[in-house]
């Protein structure tokens, strides 16, 4: 199946053997905003991805057939598919006619961002943002469709808008199922950090006035959550640091966990998400800069790690790592 998985030559054996020793020391994990130097040292490549590669903020779903159906930020949200998780083919945009609904945010654009894709009750769920950047005039929209394909899209409407009044930023939605089969959705960028609301499960809407604050940094950089469940756990995944500045980028990927969906949030320290923890899994090495705006998805033969990152031209690429879990059920990425 996926090209990373053939990978498996003498020095990837080393790095895999490399980063599991560090995973044990402490270093690879360190909490907090530094991680060790042998530690990002220790960082694998990305796996071997072919085709249409240039992804900005990709999310990834499994469709009933088994195959792969990727969306990332473009004009009415970007489509792409694969059968083996290893080669990616263009599949054109959701909204290939553009997102009129959604220019009171985008300033007439039709450009929006990191999308989210589930496929749930039949039929898949697609939230995604609006907005222009640096700015939190901002909102999340829903879409379904029962095929994913190109133009069978049906807006939904908003979720969930931001003002610039808000202290916070509804960009960069998350769809998360807990074990109960309860709805939530995780969201935002930089200001106070990182929210999550309640969902209906049946319009895939929000439900209620709940209102979660899940992960901080005092204003600094953040964004992008990805909840993910295992063992006991929901681990939530974030992009510190810098986006969308090419090779200059500095996003890196961080991870605590809760035995609540809602939180509240550690590090592997103990150190609480809301007051800016989170444990280092990826950050920018060699030619791979700026990894991050990540998704996972439960594959047959692993968890999967999906980001994008910067390569020395500037140019956004794909990157597909797959992840294992240490004694202490604490991810890292090989």
């Amino acid at each position: 199946m996926h090209q990373v998985r053939a990978r498996s030559t003498s020095s990837a054996r080393r790095r895999q053997a490399a980063v599991a020793l560090l995973v044990v020391a402490g270093l690879a994990i360190s909490p907090g905003a530094t991680a060790a130097p042998d530690a990002v040292a220790a960082y694998p490549n990305p796996g071997v991805v072919t085709g249409s590669t240039g992804v900005h903020d990709p999310e990834v779903t499994k469709t009933p057939s088994g195959t792969y159906l990727l969306a990332h930020t473009g004009a009415g949200i970007s489509l792409k598919t694969s059968s083996d998780r290893t080669q990616w083919n263009n599949a054109g945009a959701a909204f290939p006619n553009g997102v009129p609904w959604a220019h009171t945010y985008t300033n007439n654009s039709n450009d929006v961002w990191a999308p989210d894709i589930t496929y749930a009750n039949g039929r898949y769920y697609m939230y995604y943002s609006a907005s222009t950047f640096g700015s939190n005039r901002s909102g999340i929209f829903l879409a379904t469709s029962t095929t994913g394909a190109q133009g069978s899209w049906t807006n939904q409407g908003l979720v969930i808008e931001s003002r610039t009044s808000d202290s916070w930023n509804a960009i960069d939605p998350n769809l998360v199922i807990d074990q109960s089969g309860r709805w939530y959705l995780s969201f935002g960028s930089f200001w106070s950090g990182l929210k999550m609301i309640r969902l209906d499960s049946s319009t895939g809407k929000r439900s209620g006035t709940e209102f979660h604050s899940i992960a901080g940094r005092g204003g600094g950089a953040i964004e992008a959550p990805t909840i993910h469940y295992r063992n006991g756990y929901y681990y939530l995944f974030v992009s510190f640091d810098r986006c969308c500045q090419g090779a200059n980028s500095t996003y890196r990927v961080m991870v605590g966990r809760s035995s609540s969906v809602t939180g509240p949030y550690v590090d592997r320290a103990g150190t609480a998400m809301t007051s800016g923890g989170g444990t280092e899994i990826l950050a920018g090495h060699g030619s791979i800069h700026g990894p991050g705006h990540q998704a996972v998805l439960a594959d047959n033969d692993a968890d999967v790690l999906f980001y994008h990152y910067y390569a020395d031209s500037g140019a956004s690429r794909l990157g597909i790592n797959l992840l294992a879990y240490d004694g202490s059920g604490w991810p890292y990425v090989y």
